[in-house]
């Protein structure tokens, strides 16, 4: 049969050799279950912002936004579908300044509005032709509620050329399916996973730039104002060219709405300059969704999204992070493990992320911590059990006080001792060598076991250290290893539940034909040292001293007056004096080699 308790040691010696391979299945489950996925983009949304504030980086020839607002909507008195005639000026100033590309956030009508207005679409194709080969499209394309794309009224989309429309949604990041910020890029749209081309894609490609999946870097580029849309319509039917030529001529032109209700989005950032000067605040990140395919298009436009660490490097990283568990758990070496981490964690991967890499901080945090943390729980569960087994191997040779400073570790283990103010019980059985002459051995055993019992509790009880049994004997203390301020009353408290507990007992052994135990208790207050006395191969805890050996007297002189409980003056007075707590001053007794003691008696 086995040794479960040598089967359960070496199941611990090789957790904790193995343990760190645990820990790396444990961080790969939780990268692969994207379980902390959200942290990980609070964190990023964190980093964006300090980077922006650190390390600004502006985009060389960045895209104009053109804003549709409330005043653009005052200005017009036609409804927002009914815009064909405004639309194709718009589109005529840009073919006057030629911008790089200009990409709208808006979707045009889907059939001809002529009946309502006639010549609304022929002067918004008008506008789309006026373009043709001067400035590249993008027209916004999007789905109706049975998940069909939405057409546009075909004209237009002929006229504008091939590749001239996108979709205008903004994929979420597949491993944060709840994350509801918008912050990745992906054309594959759609629960089928198809591939779609978008908005800010089509305008990426006609800067020649080819989109990739990733994150949108909303470190680039400066906080954003916007040209009002009729303003640019004014300008341009003013014949004010220039002006207008100046701020797009050359850049990438993106229009959409900037409403204060309406189209608007979770972003780690909120780009609205106009939006900050009234908020003071970069914080509120509920912002209109044009910026995302501006965002995007910015990110495309300087060096491309943001990609997450690639698997064999995250992987390097949860391997050597999970080392951490053979790291030695001392509380300062910890604390400095888990400080040094912390520190390249957030430098680390801020500095990746300023280099367009995502490190999941919150995934190789847990890591961390189950590494780091692990160990010291684990480390922390086998020495409550070696203490538990100390405690069951040995608690019935010391009292649980002394115990307890073991465990703790505030009992050293050197010989020598220290001086406290203690109150030294003894007690001795009557009688008891007559009462051995008559009984068996192990009928003697067996009742010096039974009154043992009462005395180790009434002892324990009130905070009392056993010292040693002696024959049928007990010397005890109070006052050490804990500190109990003064020490006297505990002492008496536990004499007298003594002499109650023997009560008891005498009545059991009475009904069991045998004959009652007496006994008598001396208490002596005093100075005394207490700690290990012996040598460094066999020694006890002990406290030794003239108190103890006055209290040794004491409990002699009981036989004297007849009293069962005996206590010098130190302790009487320490309870009030003369009369207090039933005591009877009995007078100066002789004690053996020592000077005569006033002793006070007290009966039940």
């Amino acid at each position: 049969m086995l040794d479960r308790s040598g089967a359960t040691e070496r199941g611990a010696r090789r957790l904790r050799r193995w343990g760190w391979a645990l820990v790396f299945l444990a961080g790969l489950g939780i990268e692969r279950g994207a379980l902390l996925g959200g942290s990980d983009m609070q964190v990023l949304d964190a980093q964006f912002a300090v980077l922006r504030q650190l390390a600004p980086r502006p985009v060389e020839r960045d895209v104009v936004l053109v804003g549709m607002d409330d005043r653009t909507t005052a200005a017009f008195p036609e409804p927002m579908s009914l815009w064909h005639r405004h639309l194709g000026d718009f589109l005529k100033a840009m073919a006057e300044v030629e911008p790089a590309v200009v990409g709208f956030d808006l979707i045009l009508p889907d059939r001809s509005y002529d009946a309502v207005l006639p010549g609304a679409d022929r002067a918004l194709l008008e506008g789309i032709l006026a373009t043709r080969g001067k400035v590249p499209l993008v027209f916004g394309l999007t789905v109706d509620p049975e998940g069909n794309t939405r057409r546009i009224y075909p004209p237009f989309v002929s006229v504008a050329g091939r590749d001239a429309t996108g979709y205008v949604f903004i994929s979420n990041d597949p491993r944060v399916s709840a994350d509801q910020v918008a912050r990745y890029f992906d054309e594959r749209l759609g629960d089928d996973d198809s591939w779609r081309p978008t908005l800010a894609g089509q305008m990426a490609r006609r800067l020649k730039r080819e989109p990739s999946a990733g994150y949108i870097d909303f470190t680039r580029g400066e906080l954003v104002d916007y040209v009002p849309f009729h303003a640019v319509v004014a300008a341009y039917r003013a014949g004010e060219l220039e002006p207008l030529r100046a701020r797009f001529a050359g850049h990438a032109v993106l229009v959409g709405g900037v409403y204060r209700f309406d189209d608007r989005h979770f972003m780690p950032i909120n780009l609205a300059r106009w939006e900050q000067a009234a908020l003071g605040t970069e914080n509120n990140d509920y912002a209109p969704g044009v910026f995302l395919h501006l965002q995007a298009l910015r990110s495309f436009m300087t060096g491309g999204p943001i990609e997450r660490l690639n698997d064999p490097s995250l992987w390097a990283l949860l391997l050597g992070i999970a080392m951490l568990w053979r790291v030695a758990p001392t509380p300062g070496r910890t604390a400095l493990t888990v400080g040094a981490v912390v520190v390249v964690l957030i430098v680390g991967s801020t500095f990746a992320l300023f280099h367009g890499v995502l490190v999941p901080v919150a995934t190789l945090g847990a890591s961390a911590l189950l590494a780091l943390g692990g160990r010291v729980a684990f480390e922390g569960v086998l020495q409550a059990r070696e203490r538990q087994a100390l405690k069951h191997a040995f608690g019935g040779y010391v009292s649980p006080a002394i115990m307890d400073e073991i465990l703790s570790g505030r009992l050293g283990s050197g010989l020598g001792g220290a001086r406290h103010n203690l109150c030294v019980l003894f007690a001795d059985i009557r009688s008891f060598t007559h009462r051995s002459e008559t009984l068996p051995p192990e009928a003697v055993i067996a009742l010096l076991n039974r009154y043992f019992e009462e005395v180790t509790a009434a002892i324990h009880q009130h905070g009392g250290t056993i010292d040693k049994f002696i024959g049928d004997g007990v010397m005890a203390f109070f006052g050490a290893p804990k500190d109990l301020g003064e020490p006297c009353g505990p002492a008496f408290a536990a004499a007298r539940e003594l002499l109650a507990r023997l009560e008891t007992l005498n009545q059991a052994l009475a009904a069991e034909g045998i004959t009652p135990i007496e006994i008598g208790i001396g208490l002596h207050a005093g100075d005394a040292v207490v700690g290990h006395i012996g040598s460094t191969a066999r020694h006890e805890y002990t406290a030794i001293g003239d108190t103890v050996n006055v209290a040794s007297r004491l409990e002699g002189v009981t036989k004297e007056v007849g009293f069962p409980l005996v206590c010098s003056r130190a302790v009487a007075e320490a309870l009030g004096g003369d009369g207090a707590q039933g005591l009877r001053a009995l007078g100066a007794r002789p004690i053996k080699g020592h000077a005569p003691v006033e002793v006070f008696g007290w009966r039940p």
